[in-house]
């Protein structure tokens, strides 16, 4: 039974629920909590998106420092690769997923929330890596994910400067794609989750494997993997109907299984 990290679905929507106040700092009982949510995410048929929320408060400030602060070298080469990888977890989760940020996404917070698909923030919200202010950098995809997101410029600025910003300017770099009242960023990610819902589940899953590996290729290896996606996708039921569908009753109409 897991203490600090729990999946709850309703209507199709799995949300990754994280609950250690009074920060859901990042220690590595969350760490491995997180992983193991992903995991039953990916594996739930009765889900077909995903939101990460920390509650009305934070969504996650960090790293738990006091953890960190007495490790020598050895001991943070065995933690590291868990600790990205369970980052990665969420990020390999192969249905569309979505972090509702309330309060700080700092450090592994804003790593956590860089995993997700898109990032739907409140409007008192702050984001940052301030790892540089300690001394280190950031180690759970931060270095990586945030200059795919917003370039290499700016996220390098705000990795060596380790400033917090606010919604508005994560939203103008791109660094989240929506600012709602903090009272309704759970609800409008849950909005934006509940639309896959009913969809064709395999298709929406090639879609973001097509765009996520295709990110790290060259483009004609890029659209090899999609024309292979593409092509794989005719062995699917999903396919089936809703290529029949469109032909006999036009667009939008289709009724999909999931298969």
């Amino acid at each position: 039974m897991s203490e600090f990290v729990r999946l709850e679905v309703e209507g199709g929507v799995g949300t990754i629920r994280l609950d250690r106040p009074k920060m859901n700092a990042l220690n590595r009982q969350i760490q491995e909590e997180i992983r193991a949510a992903a995991a039953e995410a990916t594996s739930r048929r009765d889900v077909a998106a995903v939101v990460v929320y920390g509650g009305e408060r934070v969504f996650a400030a960090g790293a738990d420092i006091k953890e960190m602060q007495q490790m020598s070298y050895t001991e943070m080469v065995d933690v590291s690769r868990p600790l990205q990888s369970a980052i990665g977890a969420v990020a390999d989760i192969p249905k569309p997923t979505v972090a509702a940020i309330t309060g700080y996404a700092l450090g592994g917070g804003c790593e956590l929330a860089l995993a997700c698909d898109i990032r739907i923030a409140a409007d008192n919200a702050q984001l940052g890596q301030p790892e540089i202010l300690l001394g280190i950098i950031p180690g759970a995809g931060g270095t990586q994910r945030l200059a795919r997101l917003v370039g290499p410029a700016k996220a390098k600025e705000l990795i060596f400067s380790g400033r917090f910003i606010a919604a508005a300017e994560a939203r103008e770099i791109g660094l989240v794609d929506r600012v709602v009242p903090a009272d309704q960023v759970y609800a409008e990610a849950v909005a934006w989750a509940t639309q896959f819902v009913g969809g064709p589940a395999y298709a929406i899953r090639a879609a973001k494997e097509a765009v996520d590996r295709g990110l790290e290729v060259d483009l004609a290896t890029g659209l090899e993997i999609e024309r292979m996606l593409f092509a794989s996708l005719f062995a699917t039921e999903d396919r089936s109907v809703g290529m029949t569908s469109f032909v006999e009753q036009g667009p939008g109409k289709a009724v999909f299984t999931g298969r």
